[in-house]
Order: structure tokens, then sequence, then C-alpha cells
């Protein structure tokens, strides 16, 4: 006599047990559902199908589903291709149990050459031996090299009329194009979460097993649209659970990280608050949370926030496996934040996953990623500073002492500069986490005293109007030189009296006078003179731009930028024009 271990079925995981065998039973894919059916019931059956989807959603349960369908015959061999169930067909059994011979499956991620396909080419040649098509079902299609796809296409394109082609991948972008255009090709929808907790219940029922509402939905979220995949995690949590799956269970089984906690570690880093983002990240480690998952929590969490802020209606499209409550607290902490912050904080994510996923003490690094996080997010937001220093100087809040000011040229005649612009870097010093933002601050004004005299007539009255003329003739180096070494003290009639700097060359003088003449056409005289001279052109530009910066730092608008930003500095004045061009 048997025991009743040796009697006992062996056991199947869920997602093979309860694998649909007819088109009724396929959830979530409405669409596919009824093209299939309409096709088969017109008798416009293609000969070759293309199925995509993510993985979990039926694609080869759906191969399997067409290949019985088409090939029914009912229990007494007379009946035709059905759309309804095929349990009464032996033929439809053997299909199912993977051991007709007519129905070939073939796994083109171990069977990737033109050999494999070979085989599939002789097959081709000959009829079915029981079934009404012979059926070659290719999982993973997109792993077959280039050489084998071309190997197919002729057979492809013109197969016999018994025979049908169906093709499965996840990787539809990796199937030639060839290959495409002579499919009938379906796209498996993710699973709606309505669908998976239906489901999912159902067979906690089936199973004598009682299950909780929320430890239900944690399931169906975690499956992400995959049926497979939450029947997986079903399967677990029912081997936990000793009768009574708990939505605790289920939580400390999937081991992710709390959606409440979670935003609370974001709302307190968002916040400045150190010492509270700190002390969450420590429970989350006590409780074995892997940092490199919690930073892509984080990361995950701040692009939910962002688009709850753009778009706090769109509840189906920006979170929709969320709950309710998670919902309304990410709704609530995202009226707390602006755009640009969720942006910086999702731009310190994104690089502290990397330093997170290459550190050898990944924890250490993920508490240094939040912490750069809270020092940043104390900031003011440049722009939104601007506004409001603009806004008070318009209101003359800071109005007093911000006139432009009036810088007096040299006597050289140089021409002054004109409206400069200046732009803030905002430095972190101890991470080197930049806010990378450039502010504009301010406009100010410094005329200088035009030229009297036109360059163009060659009527120079000043060494500024020589090393200008100069240029304009293309005697660049020449003139180069003059700016800097040359130290003006006198001119009358064409001479040209002046003092040399240290490192000007003696005959700099008589280079001068020589240029000037063929230029002119005047003779010119310029000689070392004795006087009091003046300072260098190049000296007199260092000393305005000395001034300009001096007036620009002292601007109220200016001087509140660079207190509000610690470290942050002027690197770069440009004139106006420079700007706008």
């Amino acid at each position: 006599m048997e025991s009743p271990a040796e009697t006992k079925e062996p056991y199947r995981v869920l997602a093979r047990k309860y694998r649909p065998s007819n088109f009724d039973e396929l959830i979530g894919q409405d669409a596919l559902v009824r093209t299939l059916k309409n096709a088969i019931e017109s008798g416009r059956i293609a000969h070759s199908f293309m199925l995509t989807g993510i993985r979990g959603t039926g694609k080869t349960t759906t191969a399997r589903i067409i290949a019985k369908a088409i090939n029914y015959v009912g229990p007494n061999g007379d009946a035709g291709p059905t759309v309804g169930p095929t349990d009464d067909c032996t033929l439809c059994q053997a299909i199912a149990e993977d051991r007709h011979p007519d129905v070939i499956e073939m796994d083109a991620a171990s069977r990737t050459g033109v050999d494999d396909i070979r085989d599939i080419i002789e097959g081709v040649r000959y009829a079915p031996t029981e079934a009404r098509y012979k059926v070659y079902i290719i999982d993973e299609v997109h792993m077959l090299s280039k050489n084998a796809f071309n190997a197919l296409l002729k057979t492809l394109e013109e197969p016999p009329e018994y025979v049908k082609f169906i093709f499965a991948t996840t990787e539809i972008r990796k199937v030639p194009i060839t290959v495409l255009s002579r499919c009938q090709r379906f796209d498996l929808a993710r699973v709606s979460l309505e669908d998976l907790e239906a489901h999912y219940a159902n067979i906690a029922k089936l199973e004598n097993t009682k299950a909780d509402d929320e430890a239900i939905a944690l399931i169906a979220r975690a499956a992400d649209g995959s049926v497979r995949d939450g029947l997986s995690l079903l399967d677990r949590a029912i081997s936990l659970s000793e009768g009574h799956i708990t939505a605790e269970r289920v939580h400390d089984m999937l081991g992710l990280s709390d959606k409440t906690q979670t935003l609370s570690l974001l709302s307190a880093a968002l916040s400045g608050k150190a010492d509270e983002a700190l002390n969450i990240v420590s429970d989350f480690y006590e409780k074995g949370q892997d940092p490199i998952a919690l930073i892509q929590d984080l990361t995950e969490m701040t692009h939910i926030l962002t688009k709850v802020k753009a778009a706090p209606e769109a509840r189906r499209t920006v979170a929709p496996n969320m709950s309710t409550e998670e919902f309304e607290k990410t709704k609530e902490l995202a009226q707390k934040l602006s755009i640009p912050a969720l942006g910086k904080a999702w731009q310190i994510f994104l690089n502290g996953t990397s330093e997170t996923v290459s550190s050898s003490n990944p924890q250490s690094v993920l508490e240094m990623v939040v912490l750069r996080l809270c020092y940043t997010a104390v900031l003011p937001d440049p722009h939104d500073l601007v506004k409001k220093l603009k806004a008070q100087n318009d209101s003359g809040v800071i109005g007093s002492g911000g006139s432009a000011a009036q810088s007096a040229s040299p006597a050289s005649g140089a021409t002054g500069h004109a409206a400069h612009r200046t732009s803030t870097r905002a430095l972190d010093g101890g991470t080197r986490a930049t806010s990378a933002a450039t502010v504009q601050a301010t406009e100010t004004v410094a005329t200088s005293q035009t030229q009297t005299e036109s360059v163009a007539n060659a009527n120079l009255q000043s060494l500024s109007d020589i090393m200008n003329y100069l240029e304009q003739h293309g005697v660049m180096v020449l003139a180069s030189e003059l700016e800097r070494y040359v130290q003006f003290i006198s001119l009358k009639d064409r001479h040209l009296n002046v003092a040399l700097k240290e490192g000007g060359a003696r005959e700099l003088p008589a280079k001068i006078g020589k240029a000037l003449t063929d230029l002119t056409g005047n003779r010119w005289v310029v000689s070392l003179g004795k006087g009091d001279a003046q300072p260098t052109l190049h000296e007199q530009r260092l000393e305005r731009d000395r001034q300009a910066r001096a007036e620009i730092e002292a601007h109220p608008m200016v001087k509140t930028t660079l207190e509000t930003f610690p470290g942050s500095k002027i690197v770069e004045i440009k004139n106006k024009e420079e700007t706008t061009s």
C-alpha cells in the first residue's frame, strides 16, 4: 500500500498552476484577446505573429493558447478552430504539456545561430503529422543573430499554408524591421493594478489562504504590471504567512523601504534638517535596507514628487501604483517644494547613485549624499533671489547708493567700459557640490570721456589714438608693445615725447615714429623725453577694471547676492556689447 507521501502530487508554483489555458482566462489584454478571437472566428489567421511586452504579461502563454485554438479538434476529432476552452481536446492537452510533435517551442536565447534556423527551414518542408497546423513558437526572438534572421526571412515571408510562426520578445527594438514587416504584431500591455489585485485575491482564496487587502495591494504594486512576478511574490507570502497574509509580513518580505518613511527622509533633507534625516537613514540601515536600493527609492520618489508638483490632478499618470494615503502625503509635500529645488535634488541623487554603486562603503556615501542635499536645500534659488532683489530695488528698498556710478577716464581718452554684468558662482566648499547657478546680478553704467578727434583721418591727439590707429592698419605687434611699455609725456605737432616702462626695447620709439610716418604720409618724431609720464595704457586699463569691480561689488544687489551665497565670487565682468553679441 502506497503511503500518503507517495500519492501526493508534486508541488507546482502558482505561476504554472494558474497559467491561463484559453483566451477567457487572460487578464489585462482585452485588445489582444478581441483581435485574435475575431481573426480565428473569421478564418483570417495570419501566418506569423509577433508578441511583445515586459516579462510576465503572457507572451508565451498567449502563443500556446493560439496554437491550441487553431489546432482544436474537439473530443471527437472533427471540430474546427475555437476561441473557447480547449480542455476536452487530447491534441490541445499534448500542446499544453509541450509534447506534441507539430508544435515546436524554441528558446532563441540558447539557440541563436544559422544552424538552428536551418533546422526550422528543413522542418517547414514537411506537413504536420497530427495537427491542423505546424506551429513554431520562438521565445526571446531578439536574441537571434543577424545571419539567423536573414536565413529566416524567405521562409517567413512565404511559408507553406500549414505552417504558423509565433515569436515572443521583450526587446522589440532589437528585432530587424524586415522581420517585423512580415508579422502581425501585438503589444501586451502592463496589467493594471486593479486587475492584479483582483487576480491575486482570487488565487489566495483558491489556495485557502486569508489575505488582507493591503497585503494584496502591496504585492500588486511590487509586481509592476507583471502577472508572473506578482504570483512569485504571492507564492512566497503564502509560505511565510501560516494561513494569513498581512501587510506587515509582506512589507518585511519585500524588503522595500516604506514610501511614507522615504517621504519623511526627503522632507527632512529638503528642509535642511540634517539630524532628522540622518536618524531616518540610520533606521533604514538597522532594518537591513540596502543603501543602493534606498538612494534609488529616493531618486524615484523625487521623480514622482516633481510630476505631482507639475500635474497634481493627474493621479493615474504620475503615481499609478500609489495607495490613496501615500498619494495624498506625496501631494502635500510637493506643494511645499519648488520645481528648481526638486530638480536640484534629482541631480544630487543621480550623481550620488553612481558614487554609491562604485563605493566600497555605500552606507557612508549615502549619508554624504543626504548631507549634501541638506546643505544645498537651504540655499535660495538663484532665479527667485534675483526676482526678489529686483522687486526690492524697484520698490526703493535697496535703491539708495545703487545708482550707476560714473568712472573718470584717464587723460589718454581710452574708451570707457559700458554696461557691466556680473556672474556669480556659489561654491560648495566641503563636498564640491556646486549650486551651478549663474546669477545675473546687476547692470551699472560707467561712461567715459569720448575721443574728440577722429582716428580715421590720422588726427592723432593721444597715445590711445595712436594705438588704435596702428591696430586699424594691422600693425598689431607694435600696437601691443606701445600699450604695455610706452608712457605718455607730451604730443605736439607730430612730435611725441614718451618714457619707456621696464622691459621696453630702446628702439621702440623709433619704430613707432617710422610706422606713423609711413602710414600717415607725414613725418613723425617719437623720442624719449623728460617730465611727468602717465601710466601705460595697459596699467590704465587694469585700474579701470579694478574700479569697475569695486563699484559692482559695492552695489546693494550684488553685495546682497555675495552675502547670501557664502563663498561666491565675481568670476567675470563683460561689456554690455559682449553679452548681447
